[in-house]
C-alpha cells in the first residue's frame, strides 16, 4: 500500500517511514484552528482535501466527509456537517487527488451556499461547484463594460488597483523580511511608483503595468538570500538553490516573473496560495453579481479569469506575507517536496492542505 500512495503522489524514492512522518507533521498541525471562532459564530475556514479516495455523499440529510490517504499507515479523517451547522465551512478545497461525489452531494453545498474547489497540481483553479447559485447583476455588469470601453475610467480603476498592490507590498516587506540593501532599494521603487500613480503620470494602461513590473521586480529581489531552515539528513541533501529564497520566476519559464512551473519550494507554496485566493475572489465576484469573464485591466477571458485577476492584485501580498512567515517559523524536510523529473517543484499533499488552510487567512 506504501508503493501505491508513492506512485500516485509521484515521490522520490525515499524512505516511507519519513514520508509518513513528514505527512502526520502536517496534518497535525492542520487540525489546528486558523482563527478563534465565537459560540454559534459560522466558521470562516475552509476544509482542505487532500489524496487518494476523497468521498463526499449525503447521509440522512447530512453532509459527510471522507478525507483521502496521502501516507500509510494513516487514519483517515471524516467531517459530518448537518443543515445550518455553524461549523459548516463557506468552502471547500479539493487538492488534485482522487475520489468522487453525488449529485444530492451538490444540491446540498448549493441549499448550504458552500462553494467547492478543485485546485490542481499545478496550483490552478479548476472547477467550481455549488455557492450561492447568484446571477449576474445587470448594473453591475454595466459599469464593467463601461469601465473597460471609457479609457480615462479605465486607466484611473488600473493607476488605483496597482497602487493598492504596491502600497500592500510595502506592508508585506516592512514586516515580513529583514532590513537589507535589496529591500531599502524596493522600498523606494516602491514610493516612487505610488507617487507617479496618483499623480496619474500615465499614460496608458501598459505604463501603469511597466510601473507594477518594475516595482514587483525590485520587491522580489528583496526576498533573495533569505535562509530557509532544512533538518539535515546525510542521505537526503537538498538543492544548493533551496537553502535560500529566490524570486518569483521559474527556472523553467523565460522572461517576467512567470511561475506556473515552480522549481523553489517558496515558488510552490505561493503557487498554491495564489490558487486558494483566486478560489476566495471567484466566489465574491460571483456572489456579488459581477461578470467574472470581463476584467478591467486584464483582458476579458473565456475562463472566467480576468476579473478575479484583477481583483487579486490587491491582495497578493498579503498572501505573500503569509507564505514568508510560514517558511520563516518551520524546519523543512527533503521529504516535504517532490522534484519531479522535469525539474518542477510540488508540495507533499499534508504540505499543500496546510499551505491552502494559511492562505485563507489573507483577510482579518
Amino acid at each position: 500500500m506504501a508503493g501505491t500512495f508513492g506512485a500516485l503522489f509521484e515521490r522520490p524514492s525515499v524512505d516511507d517511514t519519513v514520508w509518513a512522518k513528514r505527512n502526520e507533521h502536517w496534518l497535525a498541525l492542520s487540525g489546528k484552528p486558523i482563527r478563534y471562532r465565537r459560540p454559534r459564530e459560522r466558521t470562516r475556514e475552509p476544509l482542505v482535501l487532500a489524496g487518494h479516495g476523497v468521498h463526499l455523499r449525503i447521509e440522512a440529510g447530512a453532509l459527510v466527509v471522507r478525507n483521502g490517504f496521502t501516507h500509510y499507515p494513516q487514519e483517515r479523517e471524516v467531517f459530518r456537517y448537518f443543515r445550518g451547522d455553524v461549523r459548516i465551512p463557506p468552502r471547500i478545497i479539493m487538492l488534485d487527488g482522487s475520489g468522487g461525489l453525488s449529485f444530492d452531494v451538490i444540491d446540498w453545498l448549493a441549499e448550504q451556499r458552500v462553494a467547492l474547489f478543485r485546485i490542481n497540481y499545478l496550483g490552478e483553479v479548476v472547477s467550481i461547484i455549488g455557492g450561492s447559485g447568484a446571477a449576474y447583476d445587470s448594473e453591475r455588469v454595466l459599469w464593467q463594460l463601461e469601465t473597460r470601453a471609457d479609457p480615462e475610467r479605465r486607466l484611473s480603476f488600473c493607476c488605483d488597483l496597482i497602487g493598492d498592490k504596491i502600497a500592500a507590498s510595502i506592508q508585506t516587506m516592512r514586516t515580513a523580511l529583514p532590513d537589507t540593501r535589496e529591500r531599502v532599494k524596493a522600498l523606494e521603487r516602491a514610493a516612487k511608483a505610488i507617487d507617479r500613480l496618483e499623480r496619474r503620470g500615465v499614460r496608458t494602461v501598459n505604463d501603469v503595468l511597466m510601473i507594477e513590473a518594475g516595482a514587483a521586480a525590485a520587491y522580489f529581489a528583496a526576498w533573495r538570500g533569505r535562509p530557509i531552515r532544512w533538518r539535515r539528513r546525510a542521505r537526503s541533501p537538498v538543492p544548493p538553490a533551496w537553502e535560500f529564497a529566490e524570486g518569483r520566476a521559474s527556472m523553467r519559464e523565460r522572461g517576467g516573473l512567470i511561475n506556473r512551473h515552480a522549481t523553489h519550494p517558496i515558488n510552490a507554496m505561493l503557487n498554491y496560495a495564489y490558487a486558494v485566493l483566486h478560489s476566495q475572489v471567484q466566489l465574491e465576484v460571483i456572489n456579488d453579481g459581477y461578470d467574472p469573464r470581463l476584467g478591467i485591466m486584464h483582458a476579458a477571458r473565456s475562463d472566467g479569469q480576468a476579473l478575479v485577476l484583477d481583483l487579486m492584485e490587491r491582495r497578493r501580498p498579503a498572501i505573500d506575507a503569509q507564505v514568508l512567515k510560514f517558511a520563516s517559523a518551520e524546519l523543512f524536510a527533503v521529504e516535504d517536496f517532490v522534484i519531479r523529473k522535469d525539474g518542477v517543484c510540488r508540495l507533499a499533499p499534508q504540505l499543500a492542505r496546510r499551505v491552502a488552510q494559511l492562505a485563507s487567512t489573507d483577510r482579518p
